[in-house]
């Protein structure tokens, strides 16, 4: 028997600003010290006087421009009502009955997720919970926190996985939030239902503590595989709250929820209605810059790259600046199949050579020494065969440590390539007479030991000879 699971996402995304949401205390929930960050406000302190955080206000916008959301003229904050110790006021301030995005889309693989809505809210604190007692560290209290909520139109983990990923692709283009999910900045659930009928749906089970893309899709794939299981066995799915065992990789219950919780929710009477006007609308649409989805296409089309050369530069959007800045002082004029073998020499050096010596150093990429005009005019050394592969391996990581161009580590360090016919043969020479073993296995027919003599003319000229040339030397003289 067939089954049609349905999945909606909800995800937090802590907003990238430099205060809290309604209060000007900093906005850093990785402080270290505990309880620092901290005013009268975001404490609940009787008598104090919440400020919206016009920033945070503009971002959610930005998001919801991005997501072809509609944007709401006219909305206001309303108050959570809820008791639990991370939260110091007893209720959270959040919006329920006036999302600032409704009614958007995100496309991923040419199929449509809507996007019921985006709205803001206030994070809560941390709590950390020991043997006998919990302790709570108020530094998060008042972060603020957007929320997407999905329509349930994902139909596996991976498509879970897809849409998250774009997401954080789209929040990290736009400065929204770094969201790196290993330290809370976003954090995924994820609403599964599994039905017979595809026109309905199923009982919906909520699945938290997913704290990775590969989380996301195995807690997912694992929980529809575990309804239809249910079903199967002809019971009913239970309306309940699961969590994601990292360890057991299973979903394992929280707790179950027959009903949902009254939160008692009423407008917030310590903040006033918003209205956005066109001005202030169209000053956000200004900033908006080119989406994951616009700059796959123009990539692809201005480069001629691969898809998997296009996705390495939607993840590295830095690196990817690097990467077009270095194209553009690259020689003019060049015929297009030379232009096209540049650009892929260049990709090539940035996704091995100076992503590794980045890694390496842990340095980021933004403090790159190295300029687009030293970097392309190494690749031109390199195209030009003015230096060899093995000498740019040498010359890249000066380049990195010091900034200086190319030209001057050469000359410095006297590693310009070899072109000249009789300075080769004379290296050639030597090398035939100080390895009288290969030069006999050669000539008894065995071809590896001509490579092992071009590897000693490279040694020799520390890769400064030109390989093709030392092997027609070679060749000649052992003949």
């Amino acid at each position: 028997m067939k089954y049609h699971p349905a999945i909606g996402l909800e995800i937090h995304v802590e907003l990238d600003t430099k205060s809290k949401m309604f209060c000007s205390c900093k906005n850093d929930p990785e402080e270290k010290k505990p309880n620092t960050n901290v005013c009268p406000i975001c404490l609940g302190h009787p008598g104090t006087l919440p400020v919206i955080n016009k920033k945070a206000i503009k971002k959610v916008i930005k998001t919801g421009l991005a997501l072809n959301c509609e944007i709401s003229k006219s909305f206001w904050f309303d108050r959570k009502n809820y008791f639990y110790p991370d939260l110091p006021k007893g209720y959270q301030i959040s919006q329920h009955h006036t999302p600032i995005c409704k009614s958007g889309f995100l496309k991923i693989s040419d199929k449509k997720i809507r996007v019921r809505e985006i709205h803001l809210e206030e994070d809560t604190c941390k709590l950390y919970h020991k043997k006998d007692f919990s302790l709570v560290d108020c530094n998060r209290s008042g972060v603020p926190l957007m929320e997407l909520v999905t329509e349930p139109d994902l139909a596996s983990g991976q498509e879970a996985k897809k849409f998250s990923q774009e997401f954080i692709l789209i929040l990290r283009r736009l400065g929204i939030s770094n969201a790196d999910m290993e330290k809370g900045q976003m954090r995924i659930e994820a609403n599964v239902s599994v039905s017979k009928d595809p026109k309905k749906l199923g009982t919906r089970t909520e699945l938290k503590n997913i704290n990775s893309f590969k989380s996301v899709q195995k807690a997912v794939d694992f929980e529809i595989e575990r309804q239809k299981k249910v079903l199967e066995k002809g019971e009913k799915i239970l309306q309940q709250t699961r969590g994601w065992d990292e360890t057991k990789q299973e979903t394992v219950l929280q707790r179950e929820k027959e009903t949902a919780f009254d939160y008692r929710y009423f407008p917030e009477p310590d903040l006033p209605p918003l209205e956005i006007d066109n001005q202030f609308l169209e000053e956000i649409k200004t900033e908006l810059k080119e989406l994951p989805q616009e700059k796959r296409k123009r990539l692809k089309r201005e480069y001629e790259l691969s898809e998997k050369e296009v996705e390495f530069l939607i993840k590295n959007q830095e690196l990817s600046s690097f990467f077009e800045k270095v194209i553009s002082e690259l020689p003019s004029g060049l015929d297009p199949k030379d232009l096209k073998e540049l650009i892929k020499l260049t990709l090539n050096y940035i996704k091995t050579d100076l992503t590794g010596l980045l890694k390496e150093t842990k340095t980021k990429t933004k403090d790159l020494k190295i300029s687009p005009e030293n970097f392309a005019e190494f690749i031109n050394l390199i195209s030009k065969e003015e230096i060899s592969s093995k000498v740019a391996k040498e010359i890249l990581p000066e380049m990195f440590g010091t900034g200086i161009d190319p030209s001057q580590i050469i000359e410095k360090r006297g590693l310009l390539q070899v072109t000249d016919k009789s300075e080769i043969e004379e290296i050639v020479r030597k090398v035939i007479s100080e390895n009288p073993k290969p030069v006999s296995d050669y000539k008894s027919g065995k071809e590896q030991a001509l490579q092992f003599l071009i590897g000693k003319v490279m040694q020799v000229s520390f890769g400064k000879t030109k390989p093709e040339m030392a092997k027609e030397i070679l060749k000649n003289l052992l003949s």
